[in-house]
């Protein structure tokens, strides 16, 4: 009798498996996409945009990455490689620095942090149109002096990858990082610094061997973070980037003209891009983290 019971008691309600069915649909809404997408991108030549399959190949992969697709997607692919990687490395730093700054008291600090991260709710394609229409003025205002001393031509604009796309993809990413920053140091505790001064630490050594292996791990979230969002992004960049165009934008061109599988197998490669940092960055923290374990326990 008290085994009935208890098997009663045991047994779950049924909002469980109502709550369980939801989140189902909700995983299949959210990855279905992305699935549909990576399987349809392995057709055959003859294959189409939707189901049923026609064949399973690499052909769609063979023709995008050989350079006879639509899209030159070497040089698209290096455009973004490159000011993802900048991105990611001026987040990491401008947040670390801005965080430092802001753990003692200064004049302005709060509408400095307010903004700081006042483009986060600002519509991205506002932000974007605003960088460029910045640009255009500067080059208004400075660029005939500019060329009458030889420095730059008179033709020609300042819109770029490295001036106002980078601009533009900061204002996305640098909101995230500063507030992960303002967080983690808002929570870090001040006397591991004053014990490494008060034996003898200077400032950076202290900053070196004490706050940085503290912090760590959430730079290496930072810098998920400035990367990914660096990668997909397609609003700030649309206004922004002048005559060179990302994978991104390449990939949302090609929506309005392209009729074959060669757009899915453009989506996979930015989408397993994407993971691959994502997961190589992950294993690479794994790795030091035991290789500072394994050093700990031989001390």
């Amino acid at each position: 009798m008290a085994a009935g019971s208890a098997y009663r008691e045991e047994r779950r309600p049924r909002s469980f498996y109502a709550l369980a069915v939801f989140f189902a649909l909700f995983v299949v809404f959210l990855y279905g996409p992305v699935v549909t997408i990576l399987t349809l991108s392995f057709q055959g030549p003859s294959g189409g945009l939707t189901f049923p399959m026609n064949g399973f190949s690499f052909y769609w992969f063979e023709r995008l990455w050989s350079g006879r697709g639509t899209v030159d997607i070497g040089t698209a692919f290096r455009r973004s490689l490159m000011l993802g990687l900048t991105v990611m490395v001026l987040t990491v730093v401008v947040s670390v620095l801005a965080g430092l700054a802001f753990r003692k008291k200064f004049f302005g600090a709060t509408p400095l942090f307010y903004v700081a991260i006042a483009s986060l709710i600002v519509p991205s394609i506002v932000v974007s149109l605003g960088i460029a229409l910045e640009f255009r003025i500067v080059d208004d205002v400075f660029r005939p002096f500019l060329s009458s001393i030889g420095l730059v031509s008179r033709r020609g604009n300042s819109l770029g990858l490295f001036t106002s796309g980078l601009g533009a993809h900061l204002s996305w990413t640098l909101p995230f990082g500063l507030l992960i920053m303002f967080a983690v140091f808002n929570r870090l505790d001040k006397s591991y610094e004053e014990a490494a001064r008060d034996l003898g630490a200077s400032n950076f050594q202290s900053f070196r061997y004490v706050i940085l292996p503290m912090i760590a791990p959430f730079l290496i979230g930072i810098s998920l973070f400035g990367f990914t969002l660096s990668w997909d992004e397609i609003a700030r960049s649309s206004q922004a980037m002048g005559s060179t165009n990302t994978l991104p934008l390449e990939l949302a061109a090609l929506t309005t003209t392209v009729t074959t599988p060669e757009i899915y197998a453009l989506g996979t490669s930015v989408t397993a891009v994407s993971f691959t940092v994502i997961f190589g960055t992950l294993a690479a923290f794994v790795l030091l983290q035991r290789r500072r374990r394994m050093r700990a326990l031989a001390g």
